[in-house]
């Protein structure tokens, strides 16, 4: 993986990697994988999906996608992209499609 990213985040996985992902970062993924194996996600995802059906997910994604949205990384990044030499008509994150 390393040849895909900058120099900068090699270097970075390189002395702080260690420090994110330890033993127990990798039980919770292990965890995660045989959720995501056995299908409890799958169901977890539909079952949310389905008490909306105006495609725009259900009431999870709704509260979790308004939590992000008030974030204040959120807000930084707005006001530093608003700062970029951007062709207006060439958005770098379009929330309308993402």
């Amino acid at each position: 993986m390393h040849y895909s990213i900058s120099n900068t985040a090699e270097f970075g996985d390189y002395v702080s990697g260690p420090k994110v992902i330890t033993s127990d970062t990798k039980v919770a993924m292990k965890g995660i994988l045989s959720r995501i194996q056995s299908g409890e996600f799958a169901d977890k995802f539909l079952d949310d999906c389905r008490q909306s059906n105006d495609g725009t997910g259900g009431p999870i994604m709704k509260e979790r996608r308004k939590e992000t949205a008030a974030h204040s990384i959120e807000k930084v990044g707005s006001e530093l992209r608003s700062k970029m030499k951007f062709p207006k008509f060439q958005k770098l994150v379009d929330k309308e499609i993402n």
